[in-house]
């Protein structure tokens, strides 16, 4: 499948039995509204793939991985009701990737922020380089990383999600990160694609059976996001509007 348009792009490659999702936006890799539905789209219909054993998620171009949420799009919100659908995106990818019955591994290259965190810690395993720093930055544009914190704090840990979270304008190191869990291996940028590939095949001999069953045990205790990553959304749609994010926005887009 592939798709490009100036809400983005996503395309997707098969080697065998892996499937290879690549996203890709101008603006440092954001997800717009229709780019999240996309992706989450196309994860469930890999999911439902019998010919697909593991996932390989990656974004394009040598730079940033993810910067998160759409700025335009974020300023184009009039309403709660438009607010709350658009973090919905977030949600709906987060369950996506946590109900999908296949592996997914992450290809990082590059810095990622907010909700680009937010996907990396919802794979299950990431491969990332030594540039891959991370920064949850949404306390700086008045809202708060609500809808990816369980995905985070799954992943790092409440302490360090905290960390985080309440230095919304501070880098954390790919390094730090490896040493919190969010990356599982991390690889120089010579070696980044053939260390993924390497471990994507060697994931794909197994037993697939074998792995979703993994899969389920490494996921078990989510279940509540079916509900819980909506209501974060509303309260983040709720805070997109204040006066105090609108500002905030107007000046990132400066």
């Amino acid at each position: 499948m592939s798709t490009e348009n100036l809400n983005g792009s996503l395309e997707t490659s098969f080697q065998n039995t892996i499937a290879i999702v690549q996203f890709g936006h101008p603006a440092s890799n954001s997800f717009p509204r229709s780019l999240l539905d996309a992706l989450t789209a196309e994860i469930n219909a890999l999911s439902r793939n019998e010919n697909v054993s593991v996932i390989i998620l990656k974004s394009e171009g040598a730079k940033a991985f993810c910067s998160g949420a759409s700025f335009d799009e974020l300023l184009l919100v009039e309403n709660e009701e438009q607010g709350v659908e658009f973090f919905s995106g977030f949600a709906h990818l987060l369950n996506a990737m946590r109900n999908c019955n296949k592996l997914i591994i992450g290809r990082v290259q590059g810095k990622a922020v907010g909700g680009g965190v937010g996907i990396i810690s919802a794979c299950d395993y990431v491969f990332a380089t030594p540039e891959s720093d991370i920064k949850l930055s949404e306390l700086a544009i008045g809202i708060g990383p609500f809808v990816i914190e369980p995905a985070v704090s799954r992943k790092i840990g409440k302490t360090a999600m905290t960390a985080m979270t309440l230095a919304p304008n501070e880098w954390k190191s790919a390094e730090w990160a490896f040493q919190k869990g969010l990356y599982s291996v991390l690889s120089t940028a010579d070696n980044l694609d053939l260390d993924v590939e390497n471990y994507a095949q060697k994931m794909s001999f197994y037993n697939p059976e074998a792995l979703y069953e993994m899969k389920k045990i490494i996921w078990e205790g989510t279940e509540q996001w079916e509900s819980l990553l909506f209501e974060r959304a509303a309260i983040t749609g709720k805070l997109v509007l204040s006066d105090f994010s609108r500002n905030a926005l107007l000046q990132f887009k400066k």
